[in-house]
């Protein structure tokens, strides 16, 4: 074979060979950019994820720590074996068998005229009522568990919730509505109570607002630690182990059981207490349930710290599948009795969607039970201002709404 020859084939070889080359490196550069593009992705995430951390983070709260830390670790309540509180009853939760892949997905996804299609009706109480206190006893519902009650001229702030939304996550768990009135208009405040620290019962931007104000705030053991962590000065945080009193200005409030849960982030394990609340003055006394399921708690504080001319009762956000911290509404109804009240209000309804239900049915089973067992039951529309100084009829002011909801549906 010649030299040019031999030349020849040699570059046709070089020929063939080189579309595999290319091949190979054409291959090489997209794997390099999909691993670019991947990893720019990752890095976006973690950005987003840390400054969604970020933004959260406050809301958690904190953690007990020393003197706190000590009285937790000796009440009554806690388990210091498992490092958390614990119900008297260790009765495990009924349901259905639902995996909570099917409950969560139910919760985003199912309807169930969860959320009402036009504004609840509201009766907002004249500011000049507002500006003079009553030794009487009255009270005005903003809408699932936040109550401004008034006993024996001292004003109490419970539960209270103003924010958007009860939930740490934007765009969940939002409001039906915004509140009656804003907290600013609220004067006059002698004292805030807590019955425990879940985000639709202490809010962070509403504690935050309520830190300019000189006012103690009254809760169970741990909560503290949350309030403090969000500038809360020691001096104005009063915490107590079920059955401890406190006394303010002659209105006695002692921490009650309830058969509940606590935490703020999804490894909470129960690290703070949760309660009931009995308000007693010299005229009157009231009870505020907070969240719980129904147990014999309820007679055992009748017996100890009742009658009661009111009782506040949770009646909303339950299901078959958790009525272990959340008493149905027929359950409620007894409730009150068990409690020996003159009279029961509704609560923890009306304001955010936080179970199956629809948002009405709450207050259409408690009202239908409580005629059937003779219970006395209050329903005020949200920011009613109520005096109880005599009987108070109830309204049923839910139903045009449900009726033109149903027809709507027809």
């Amino acid at each position: 074979m010649s030299g040019l020859a031999a030349q020849g084939n040699k570059k046709t070889a070089n020929t063939l060979v080189c579309p595999a080359k290319a091949a190979k490196v054409w291959s090489f550069g997209l794997e390099s950019a999909l691993s670019r593009k991947a990893m720019t992705t990752l890095l976006i995430l973690i950005i987003i994820l840390a400054a969604g951390y970020l933004f959260m983070r406050p809301q958690f709260g904190g953690a007990a720590t020393g003197e706190r830390l000590t009285r937790i670790q000796g009440s009554g309540q806690y388990n210091n074996e498992a490092g958390k509180f614990q119900n008297r009853v260790s009765a495990p939760a009924s349901g259905r068998g639902r995996s909570t892949l099917q409950l969560t997905y139910d919760f985003f996804v199912m309807d169930n005229n969860r959320f009402p299609r036009q504004k609840l009706p509201e009766a907002p109480p004249p500011l000049a009522a507002l500006r003079t206190k009553s030794d009487d006893l009255r009270f005005i519902w903003f809408g699932h568990s936040t109550i401004l009650l008034e006993i024996d001229g001292l004003r109490v702030l419970i539960d209270p919730v103003f924010s958007n939304y009860a939930s740490p996550i934007p765009f969940t768990a939002r409001r039906f509505q915004p509140p009656v009135l804003p907290l600013a208009q609220l004067t006059g405040i002698d004292l805030v109570l807590i019955s425990h620290d879940h985000y639709d019962h202490l809010d962070y931007s509403t504690i935050k607002q309520l830190k300019k104000r000189d006012v103690p705030f009254i809760m169970p053991l741990g909560v503290g630690a949350h309030l403090a962590y969000w500038g809360i000065a020691e001096s104005r945080i009063i915490e107590l182990d079920w059955w401890q009193s406190a006394d303010v200005q002659g209105v006695t409030f002692t921490a009650a059981p309830s058969q509940h849960f606590s935490g703020r982030t999804t490894t909470g394990n129960n690290p703070t207490l949760w309660a009931s609340w009995a308000i007693k003055s010299k005229n009157r006394n009231v009870y505020f349930s907070g969240d719980s399921g129904y147990s014999g708690h309820y007679r055992q504080i009748g017996r100890r710290l009742g009658p009661f001319d009111l009782a506040f009762l949770e009646n909303g956000a339950y299901s078959d599948s958790w009525k272990y911290v959340h008493q149905l509404p027929e359950e409620g109804v007894q409730a009150s009795l068990d409690l020996g009240s003159n009279a029961m209000v509704p609560v923890h309804w009306a304001m955010f969607s936080l179970g199956f239900h629809s948002w009405y049915e709450p207050i259409q089973r408690a009202t239908r039970e409580a005629k059937a067992k003779g219970v006395n039951i209050i329903t005020p529309m949200l920011g009613q201002l109520v005096e109880l100084n005599g009987e108070v009829p109830p309204q049923a002011w839910w139903e045009p709404l449900v009726e033109a909801e149903q027809q709507l549906q027809d």
